[in-house]
């Protein structure tokens, strides 16, 4: 098999592809053929050494891929030798080859590519427990994404078209027109003052969901946005990895900017902050697996649409990394093993 290994911490470059031998599913696992493997923000900060949950370097990370089962290991059943299916392993989705527990398997639809497949499940199970698993989203919210042209964003606009939200986007400014043309009504650029525009377009009355995967004084002001039972999501702490190699200094100083909610206040403000991280839900099947279940069947009915910006050949893994870092990549970005 062929994976791409984290050599060490370090800028795209230090990505290598590597061969080893094939591995066999054990009792209760399968062995997946993989097509495309998706490519996280979570894994640039493993990159850099900035993701605490990481195997220690040297190591192979990736969340999810998409292929075909070609081995079935003792005592598993509802799986076949052929099967098409969206795999999510906790870390060694970089390879061609998988063997994951039968349980973190998903069958897809027939209609389904395999780009689509590799696209969907991080990022749209993150939006969907954010937004309707843990967010009570409401019909008719008014919703922030920040970075909404990412995966994750293009997940969240995908759900909060379902509930007719009005969404405000966060996004570089090349790619506005593309994120209205998804439906977002109000699309502003990091580095104007877009928390004054939401409060005047809110009329004051503020937010009704906050969707942050940025961190530091970041989640303050997404606070002071929401309305009367508003809720702020944090899900990532992107503001500490900004770059293509570790910055300790910069990271630290991002950690010092985390505000402190204190229940009392939240209490009298009637507002709610809580955080998502997928990767610590991956061992609750019993939670993940009735949401990917609703998500597959809102893909049958077109009512999400993964988007794929670029799938890079896995000997190009480092550029695909680059591409990312370089706020090019417009939702989802691949590696392709074919």
């Amino acid at each position: 098999m062929r994976q791409v290994w984290i050599s060490r911490a370090g800028p795209p470059e230090v990505l290598e592809l590597r061969e080893a031998p094939d591995p066999e599913p054990a009792a209760g696992e399968v062995r997946v053929r993989v097509s495309r493997s998706g490519i996280n923000f979570a894994d640039l900060m493993a990159r850099v050494g900035l993701y605490p949950d990481a195997p220690p370097i040297p190591c192979v990370v990736g969340y999810e891929t998409a292929g075909v089962v070609d081995r079935v290991g003792k005592g598993v059943t509802g799986i076949r030798e052929g099967d098409r299916v969206m795999a999510m392993p906790k870390f060694g989705g970089y390879t061609d080859t998988l063997v994951v527990a039968a349980d973190q398997v998903f069958a897809m639809p027939a209609k389904m590519t395999f780009d689509e497949g590799a696209a969907l499940p991080v990022v749209y199970l993150t939006a969907y427990t954010m937004m309707i698993f843990t967010g009570n989203l409401r019909p008719r919210s008014k919703v922030l994404i920040h970075s909404a042209a990412g995966g994750v964003g293009l997940a969240a606009i995908d759900i909060a078209k379902t509930r007719e939200c009005e969404m405000f986007g966060l996004a570089s400014k090349g790619k506005h027109n593309f994120l209205r043309e998804r439906g977002v009504q109000h699309v502003f650029k990091n580095e104007e003052d877009w928390p004054a525009a939401v409060r005047e377009l809110t009329a004051g009355q503020g937010l009704d969901l906050v969707l942050d995967p940025v961190g530091g004084k970041s989640w303050r002001i997404g606070y002071d946005l929401l309305g009367p039972c508003g809720r702020l999501v944090a899900f990532g702490l992107s503001a500490a990895a900004s770059g293509k190699t570790r910055n300790l200094f910069k990271a630290l100083w991002q950690v010092l900017q985390i505000p402190k909610f204190n229940p009392t206040d939240m209490m009298g403000d009637n507002k709610t902050v809580t955080g998502v991280n997928m990767g610590h839900l991956f061992s609750r099947v019993d939670l993940l697996r009735p949401q990917m279940i609703d998500l597959v069947a809102m893909y049958e009915k077109g009512q999400i649409a993964p988007y794929v910006s670029k799938v890079f050949p896995a000997a190009e893994a480092p550029a695909a990394h680059h591409f990312i870092h370089d706020r090019k990549a417009v939702g989802k970005v691949l590696l392709g093993w074919d």
